[in-house]
């Protein structure tokens, strides 16, 4: 029987972000103004706040949500509009004091990357891409195609096409280096209007065309720019979402598991067993070793705990920096936004003891 993880993994959302690809200075400047102020994005002064267009200001929550550095909650009251807290960790990565606010690092951006398709996700048709496409070269029709079949999968009401073609178009902006001389692929300009495009995840293939369709692929180069702590985070991360004790996971999970840093990464088990090889001899929390012809990622501890602790060290150790806010500390100045991750939670633990029930 066909089946998709996508319903797990994401929820319907499509087409929130205006067209517009992330661009560069964006979420810094939402989690300053957010952080401010939890009405940014419904003030009639957004646009001058945030300098940047009306469809932008949508175009920027939608992008601040999607990435988990903004959580949206009800205002309460008679209204059904919804302000805005920023996560713990915006706070982290984002603040004047923070790990990268201006985003210097490549590893932020992979790090950005990761947490766009962890769930749950709201960018559906960014999740299917790089987690159940068939082939590495596609078309945004089949794409779109690819989409709509999932959705179906999912359970949930049949998405709008017009909608799904917005996020494909969206979806290589925001990757893929645009052609042309003016736009030159890796050039300045290219990289400010979508920052993810120097990760080099996808490309145009030069010639190639299905009719009036672009052909597009998934790059296989080495990702150099990579760092070997972002993909250990990643992985314990990945990890965590079935235990929060110690254990292991085998590396073929870790590579080839929809969700998993594999798919999102665009990595081969080879390559990222070399990058947990290199973290494992700064970690003695960490152990790569092999049985059966298998590779086995153990980890002694929590492995949520240790995915902070190993991302962390790669930023110089910032949660040990003096007035750094402990996510409990984080939560208790932000009631709001603890209302609506303790609301997440029961609700999570609810679906879980109905999946246990009729198991």
């Amino acid at each position: 029987m066909t089946s998709t993880k996508l319903g797990s993994a994401a929820r319907p959302s499509f087409a929130r972000h205006e067209t517009f690809a992330p661009r560069f200075g964006w979420l810094h400047k939402a989690y300053l103004s957010v952080n401010e102020d939890d009405e940014t994005f419904l003030r009639e002064d957004a646009t001058v706040r945030l300098g940047v267009g009306k469809n932008m200001v949508n175009a920027i929550r939608y992008w601040s949500v999607a990435f988990k550095l903004v959580k949206e909650h009800a205002k309460g009251g008679t209204s059904r509009a919804f302000t805005a807290s920023p996560t713990w960790e915006a706070r982290w990565l984002l603040d004047e004091a923070g790990a990268d606010p201006y985003l210097e690092d490549p590893g932020s951006l992979w790090l950005l990357h990761w947490w766009l398709m962890q769930p749950t996700c709201t960018a559906p048709t960014w999740w299917v891409a790089f987690n159940v496409l068939p082939s590495t070269r596609f078309t945004e029709r089949e794409l779109g195609d690819l989409v709509e079949r999932h959705v179906r999968l999912a359970g949930w009401e049949p998405a709008v096409r017009a909608s799904v073609d917005r996020d494909t178009d969206c979806f290589t902006k925001m990757y893929a280096p645009r052609i042309g001389a003016a736009n030159s692929p890796g050039s300045f300009e290219d990289v400010l209007s979508s920052p993810f495009r120097e990760l080099g995840l996808i490309e145009a293939v030069p010639g190639d065309s299905r009719g009036s369709d672009r052909v597009w692929r998934f790059t296989t180069t080495e990702r150099t720019s990579l760092p070997p702590k972002v993909l250990a985070y990643a992985c314990l991360d990945y990890a965590a979402r079935s235990t929060e004790a110690a254990g292991s996971v085998s590396t073929a999970r870790l590579a080839n598991e929809p969700g998993a840093p594999g798919r999102v990464f665009g990595l081969r088990e080879p390559q990222l067993v070399a990058a947990l090889d290199a973290v494992c001899s700064e970690f003695d929390t960490l152990v790569i070793s092999e049985a059966v012809g298998n590779r086995i990622l153990t980890f002694n501890g929590a492995p949520g705990d240790l995915a902070w602790d190993v991302l962390d060290s790669h930023y110089g150790n910032i949660r040990q920096t003096k007035g750094f806010p402990t996510k409990q500390q984080w939560l208790d100045s932000h009631p709001d936004l603890a209302a609506v991750l303790n609301g997440g939670r029961k609700l999570k633990i609810a679906a879980e003891q109905e999946i246990a029930a009729h198991a």
